[in-house]
C-alpha cells in the first residue's frame, strides 16, 4: 500500500482540493474594525479571499498595535482610496508619561523611565494646548515614511540612525478625558499597581510612578499620534509613549459602520458575496455631489468637459439613477471654469455595447 493511500498519510498542499473562489463582490469600499495584531497589509490579504478579488486597497496605514477604522476599497472602489487617505482622522489614545520606548509605542523597548513626578492636570493641559493647531512634527524614526527609497523603520532595523524632517500637520482637537498614576515595577518591566492618588502611591525600592493619559485627537492626514504622546512627554520634561491607540473615524467614515472580520466572514457566507458601500454612498461620504442630467452623464462618460460645478475642490458627479458618474474638479480652461473629470467610473455607450455583446 502506497503512502498516499496509507490511512492517516499526511497530505501534501497540492493533494488537498482547491477551495472554491469566492464570487467577486461589487465595486465599493468596506470598512473594518482592524483588531490588535493585524497589519493592515493582513487584513488587504484577508478580504482579499472574502471579495473574490485581489482589486483590494486600503486608505491609510494602522499599526499593529491599534486598532479601529481601515477603510478598504473593492475592484474600482480603489481609485477613490487617494482622496480618503487625505481625510482628517479622530482617534482614542492613551499616552504614558514619565518612560519613553524605542519606537514612541508599546511595541518598542523601554528606553527610559524617569516616572512622571510633578506632572499634574494642570501642566497636562498646558502641553496638550501647545500641541494644538497647526504644529510642526518629526515623524518617528520607524515609521514608514521612504529616506533614499527605503522605509525609515528598515533602516532603523539595520543599524542606522535616521532623523526625519519636520512637517506641518494640524491637530484640531486634543482633549484630555482622565489622568491615572501607575506604578511601574521596573525589576518585571511591567505595571505593579494602579493607584488613584499619589498621596497613596507604594513606591518600592524598583517602583516608579507614571502617569496614563487617555486622550481624543482629531488630525489632518499625515499626524502620527505616537509622535504626539513622544512630544507631550517631551515638553513635560518626563519623556512618553503611545500604549493604546483606536481609530474612530476617517472622513466620514466612523467606528458604528465598521465591521470585525468575523462579521465580514459571517455576513459572505450568509448572503454568498461581501456586502460592500456602493460607489455613490461612498464618494457622499467624502465629497460635495452634483447631480447629473442624462446629458451630462454621457458627456462624462466620454471623459468630456462639463460647465463649472462651483465648487472648490473635488466634487462627486451622480447620475438620476443614482450611480456614481465621475469625479470632477473646477479648473479654468480658456478663461471659462469648467468642470473637468478626473476620475471617471461609468463606460462609455461604445464601451457598454462592446462589453455587452463580447
Amino acid at each position: 500500500m502506497s503512502e498516499e493511500s496509507t490511512p492517516g498519510a499526511r497530505r501534501t498542499r497540492a493533494d488537498r482540493p482547491a477551495r472554491p473562489r469566492r464570487p467577486t463582490a461589487p465595486d465599493g469600499l468596506v470598512l473594518v474594525d482592524k483588531p490588535a495584531g493585524w497589519t493592515s497589509h493582513d487584513v488587504v490579504a484577508r478580504t482579499r479571499g472574502l471579495a473574490g478579488t485581489r482589486k483590494v486597497g486600503h486608505a491609510g496605514t494602522l499599526d499593529p498595535m491599534a486598532t479601529g477604522v481601515l477603510v478598504l476599497g473593492i475592484g474600482r472602489a480603489t481609485r477613490l482610496l487617494t482622496y480618503v487617505v487625505g481625510a482628517d482622522k479622530e482617534y482614542t489614545a492613551t499616552i504614558r508619561l514619565g518612560q519613553t520606548t524605542s519606537t514612541d509605542d508599546a511595541e518598542g523597548e523601554t528606553t527610559s523611565t524617569p516616572g512622571a513626578a510633578g506632572v499634574t492636570a494642570e501642566s497636562v493641559a498646558a502641553g496638550v494646548a501647545r500641541l494644538t493647531g497647526e504644529i510642526q512634527q518629526v515623524p518617528s524614526s520607524v515609521s514608514a515614511i521612504k529616506v533614499d527609497g527605503k522605509r525609515a523603520y528598515a533602516l532603523v532595523r539595520s543599524g542606522e540612525e535616521v532623523v526625519l524632517d519636520a512637517r506641518t500637520v494640524t491637530i484640531s482637537r486634543f482633549d484630555v478625558h482622565a489622568l491615572r498614576e501607575v506604578e511601574v515595577d521596573l525589576a518585571q518591566g511591567q505595571d505593579a499597581s494602579e493607584v488613584s492618588d499619589a498621596s497613596d502611591a507604594p513606591v518600592g525600592e524598583t517602583g516608579v510612578t507614571v502617569v496614563d493619559v487617555d486622550v481624543t485627537v482629531v488630525c489632518s492626514s499625515g499626524t502620527y499620534i505616537r509622535a504626539l504622546a513622544r512630544d507631550l512627554g517631551a515638553d513635560l520634561g518626563c519623556g512618553g509613549h503611545l500604549t493604546a491607540l483606536r481609530r474612530t473615524r476617517v472622513g466620514g467614515y466612523t467606528i458604528d459602520a465598521a465591521r470585525s472580520f468575523d462579521e465580514l466572514e459571517s455576513q459572505t457566507d450568509a448572503d454568498g458575496v461581501l456586502a460592500t458601500i456602493p460607489l455613490a454612498d461612498a464618494a457622499r461620504a467624502t465629497f460635495p455631489v452634483r447631480d447629473l442630467t442624462a446629458e451630462e452623464v454621457v458627456a462624462l462618460s466620454y471623459g468630456q468637459w462639463l460647465e463649472a460645478s462651483g465648487t472648490a475642490g473635488t466634487t462627486a458627479a451622480v447620475a438620476p439613477t443614482g450611480e456614481l458618474v465621475a469625479l470632477v474638479e473646477d479648473v479654468t480652461r480658456s478663461g471659462h471654469e469648467k468642470a473637468k473629470p478626473v476620475i471617471v467610473f461609468a463606460a462609455s455607450q461604445g464601451e457598454a455595447s462592446k462589453g455587452a455583446t463580447s
